[in-house]
Formats: structure tokens, sequence, C-alpha cells
């Protein structure tokens, strides 16, 4: 059992809500700067996130959560770590853990919103207990009954989590029904652990003040705003609100300082404006199709122009620095030669690859054919490959999506180290040409390679799953 890291309080905080499409990682920022205390960022599904792996972004001093398809599904940074909370949608105990330890590292507690309980939530809440470093907590709605809902709670509570958050509506209850004040005091006169009023933005906040109010009128803790909160963060501050073109302006500073995508932030100006949207303003951000646009209708042109350029220089300075680390082989303890290098199919013909050509030169040199090991983690599901030769392992850095390009890579690292023609396009490499249809042992996967190879001699590539200490069967060879 993981003893949780329980360094963030839920006692008396202002809390931005968890919303979709708002909690991005500037409005959070945001709202931290006009005085929140914690913020929750959008809720997030587990099986987005179970598929991302976890990226350093150099370029804008953030740590990115990255999809498949290089969409960045979290952002995040140093300045809330210690009071972001990720809150996920899940159905699955284990696949939550999953996702919960592929981001402690980087928030300060973990949510799940359970806004519809079903049996299996206090299941992933104990698992997430007792398997993460952070405290976890969750967001519900009441149930029709009172009795029911004090029912759930104490079921909640006894899973160990350090605070619940509480919407005063019923599920099918919209934000002009009014919010059950009582309900949630007494579910806070019946829990030990803190309790977050929540839901209270139409009928009861609409300045700073208003805040302690609704947390007086429900006995809680601490209060989460949602909706009051995206209409002006400046909710937040207790000299009172802000005008409203200074938070946007602000906003949007953040919003292209961390690479916002354009729709999202248009989304949330949107919010902001509201009745105004059918200002010249208005309809200068609803005409907006980029972030320089949106930049332009604000007064913020020069701005877009300044920044964008210090991050283009960034980016350069940031490329030669990695093309000249893949230039130098470098050994680490473990023996093994390492550089960060991928294997990109245009840069080589489609009968020549890295593989094929350390094969031929082993057979040249009468050294024992290239062995491959490769693994794969589980929560990105990205490989990395190892391939030894003449007793010296060689591996690249960079983690891949597939087997076959893992594999292509280890073997550029070992070419290169060598300073060997590894097949790009415009190298020469007679011999192999004259053999490359001779050997059937070229990629152990092809139709071909199958064809030619008796049983029980197809080349060995063991494919170790990592955590798991069991083979698994190549895929695709």
């Amino acid at each position: 059992m993981i003893v949780n890291s329980l360094s963030l309080c839920y006692h008396n905080k202002l809390i931005l809500a968890p919303m979709v499409r708002v909690g991005t990682l500037p409005m959070r920022l945001l709202a931290l700067d006009y005085g929140a205390d914690i913020v929750y960022c959008e809720e997030l599904i587990d099986l987005k996130m179970i598929q991302c792996k976890r990226v350093v972004n150099e370029v804008l001093s953030t740590v990115d959560f990255v999809a498949p398809d290089d969409r960045v599904v979290f952002r995040t940074c140093e300045r809330e770590q210690n009071r972001v909370v990720f809150q996920m949608g899940t159905s699955d105990a284990e696949r939550a853990l999953a996702v919960a330890r592929l981001v402690e590292n980087d928030v300060a507690g973990i949510d799940v919103n359970m806004g519809c309980p079903k049996e299996y939530s206090t299941k992933i809440l104990s698992t997430l207990v007792k398997g993460t470093r952070r405290p976890v907590t969750c967001k519900i709605r009441i149930l029709p009954s009172l009795e029911d809902t004090l029912s759930l709670v104490k079921r909640i509570e006894r899973t160990g989590i350090a605070a619940i958050a509480v919407h005063g509506r019923k599920r099918e209850e919209r934000p002009q029904h009014p919010v059950s004040c009582e309900v949630i005091k007494a579910i806070a006169d019946t829990l030990s652990i803190p309790v977050i009023a929540n839901g209270g933005s139409h009928d009861h906040i609409q300045q700073y003040s208003d805040i302690e109010d609704f947390r007086q009128a429900t006995a809680a803790s601490s209060v989460m705003v949602a909706r009051a909160a995206m209409w002006n963060p400046s909710i937040f501050l207790k000299e009172g609100l802000r005008p409203l073109e200074e938070v946007m302006q602000k906003y949007i500073r953040y919003a292209v300082q961390y690479d916002n995508h354009y729709t999202n932030t248009k989304y949330c100006l949107c919010q902001m404006l509201r009745e105004q949207l059918e200002s010249p303003q208005g309809r200068l951000l609803h005409a907006a199709q980029s972030s320089q646009e949106i930049c332009e209708a604000f007064g913020l042109g020069a701005f877009y122009e300044e920044t964008t350029q210090e991050l283009d220089a960034q980016r350069a300075r940031l490329s030669a620095r990695t093309s000249e680390e893949t230039r130098e082989p470098a050994e680490d303890t473990s023996g093994v030669i390492k550089m960060a290098v991928k294997f990109d199919r245009r840069a080589y013909s489609a009968q020549i690859t890295p593989k094929m050509c350390l094969l031929e030169w082993c057979r040249r040199e009468k050294l024992p054919q290239p062995m491959y090991e490769t693994v794969q983690r589980p929560v990105d599901r990205l490989f990395s490959s190892v391939v030894t030769v003449a007793e010296q392992k060689y591996q690249s850095t960079l983690w891949d999506k597939s087997k076959k390009l893992a594999e292509q890579a280890a073997a550029i690292v070992c070419l290169r180290s060598q300073g060997l023609p590894e097949g790009r396009l415009g190298e020469e490499n007679p011999s192999l040409h004259k053999r490359k249809r001779e050997s059937p042992d070229q990629d152990c996967g092809g139709p071909r390679a199958q064809e030619l190879a008796q049983p029980g001699e197809l080349c060995k590539k063991p494919f170790v799953a990592l955590g798991s200490g069991e083979e698994s069967p190549l895929e695709g060879w």
C-alpha cells in the first residue's frame, strides 16, 4: 500500500471547479492570480489519458500529456503543481489507477467525477487511495432522497478519500433549479472529512463576499466556484471584480504564452463576454480564426508577434541543441550506447532499412546476427528496443509507437556509432544491393521471410512487457 502525500489541504479554500473546455491551463493560472487556492482541470476521460505519453515541453516550460495523434490532452506547469487537481472520468479501477500514476508527479491531487455514482465507484476510490501518492477526492451530485445521499457519502468516506465536493442539485436538475444548501449542510454535519460546496453561482455568488455567505449556508469546509468564475475569474479577488476587458486581456496573454489552441481560447472568451457577444468586439471575436486574430481583436497584436517570435527562437535553439546531441553517441553506466534517434521512413528506400544494413555488416564481419530485445511501457504503450552486436548493446533514448520502428532506431544507433551506412536515400552500399533478395532473415516478419525460413529457424526476437516478466508474442512479425 502506498502512503498518500496529503500535502493539499481542503479546509477554508476557494476552488476553481472542473469545467469542460474551460478548466485548461490559461484559466487555471488566471484563477490562481486572482486568489483561488486550488484549481481543478476539466474532466478528462481515462481512456484518452491512458494513451498519452508524458512530454517535457522545454519551449513552453510545461509538462504535456500527448495523445498518439499529437494532440495535447493535459498541459500543466510548475507554478500550479502544488495546487492543481486532476479530475478524471472513469468506470474502471485499474485504469483509473494507471492514469493517476501517470500524472501524480505533476499534480497536487486526484479527483474522480462521480456525478452519477454507480456501485463500482467506491471500489475505484479505494483503489486510488491505496495506490497513488496524492490525496484523492471525488465530486458528486445529490440523490433524490436525503437518506440515500447520506448513505452514499458515508460509504464514500470509508474509502479513505481526503475530501468530497458536493454539487447541490440532482442529476436531472439544471442551473436554473435552486441549489439545495440544506442537503450540503446535512452532508457536512454527517462527515468528518472536508465537504466542498458547489452549485451556488446562479443563486448565491455574484461577488467575492457571496462565496463566504454560501459556505456558511452550507456549513461546508470550502467552496468550489464554477460558472461565476467562468464569467469572471476575478470573483476570487478580495478587492472585488476586475473590469472584464482587463480580465480577458490577461487570459489571452496566458493563452498565447502557453500555446493554447485558438478554438479553446475563443470558447472561454465567449463565456466571459456573454451578453456582449453582439458588441463590435464580440463580433470580431466570433469571426476570429486564429490566435493572432483573437489578439488583434483585443488590441494585443504586438504582444502576439513578440511572444511567437520568442517561442520560435526557443524552438530553434532547442532543435539545434538536439541535432548536436544526436551526432555524438553517449555511453551510460549500464554499458548501453544511446542516442536520441528515430527511424523516419521517408528518409530511407523502401527496399533498404537500417536493420538490413546492420545484418549485412555483421555477415561481412563474420559476427553473430544482431539480437533485438524490445520492451513496451504499459502506461503509454510505446516501445523501446536494445540491439546487441558483438556483445555491445545499442539503444535509442526515444520511445516509438511500434516494435518495428523501435528496432530500426536501435539499428541506427549501432550503425552511426560505428560510422557505417544506414541505408538513407542517397547512400551507397553496393554489397547490400547484391544480397538484398538473398536474405531470408532481413526482416523476420515479412511474408517472403516466412516462406523461405524452415520451421524453427525464424530469428529470435524476444519481447518483454515492462513489469510483467513474461514473454509476449511479437504481433506482426
